[in-house]
């Protein structure tokens, strides 16, 4: 049983907890960290995205956030996010590696296996610049199946384009993509 914190419209603790499968069945708004992974090759931003298994119970077989998850109860959006990275990619980040670039709201209803899934989620976006070498990434297989750079900007145009190969959520993304056009990567640009 997985327990996370009911939030307010700001995304502070009200004190309450819900397990999380309650939180989607009902709607009750939540904190999730989202850990956008870039890089920088020709002049060109990429993003990593990661391909959603087929057994996630929403948006299973698509291109999604560099790694997300949940915010369990009593744990902070920062250690949250370097225990995703952690678990989903393998990444042991330092908490000075993952630069905050703000927090946007989800909120949606959708069908997903044949049962209602609510969303109702502060997220709190964190970039992270370092260096990674996908063939060195260690998926975990129940989450996600594989990972792939994207070009940042094309990304952007499908996600606005309704693409089904993504499931990327858009203000996310754009968080992101205004934190990166004020980052000077002149000595991290790949060759």
């Amino acid at each position: 049983m997985e327990l996370i914190d009911i939030v307010d419209e700001l995304g502070n603790p009200t004190g309450e907890t819900v397990e999380r499968s309650i939180a989607h069945k009902d709607g009750i708004r939540h904190r999730t960290a989202h850990v956008w992974i870039a890089r920088k090759v020709e002049e060109r931003w990429q993003v990593l995205l990661q391909k959603r298994a087929m057994t996630k119970d929403s948006f299973p077989g698509r291109y999604d956030t560099s790694s997300a998850g949940h915010i369990q109860a009593g744990n902070e959006p920062l250690e949250s996010a370097i225990r995703e990275l952690s678990e989903e990619l393998g990444i042991l980040a330092e908490p000075e590696q993952l630069e905050f670039a703000g927090t946007f709201h989800i909120k949606y209803e959708k069908e997903f296996h044949n049962k209602m899934f609510k969303d109702n989620e502060i997220a709190f976006v964190y970039v992270y610049l370092e260096n990674v070498d996908i063939e060195k990434v260690i998926v975990q297989e129940e989450e996600l199946d594989c990972v792939e750079w994207f070009d940042l900007e094309e990304t952007y145009k499908e996600c606005i384009a309704h693409n089904k190969k993504f499931c990327v959520p858009v203000k996310g993304l754009e968080i992101a993509m205004g934190y990166l056009k004020n980052v000077k990567m002149e000595d991290k640009i790949i060759k």
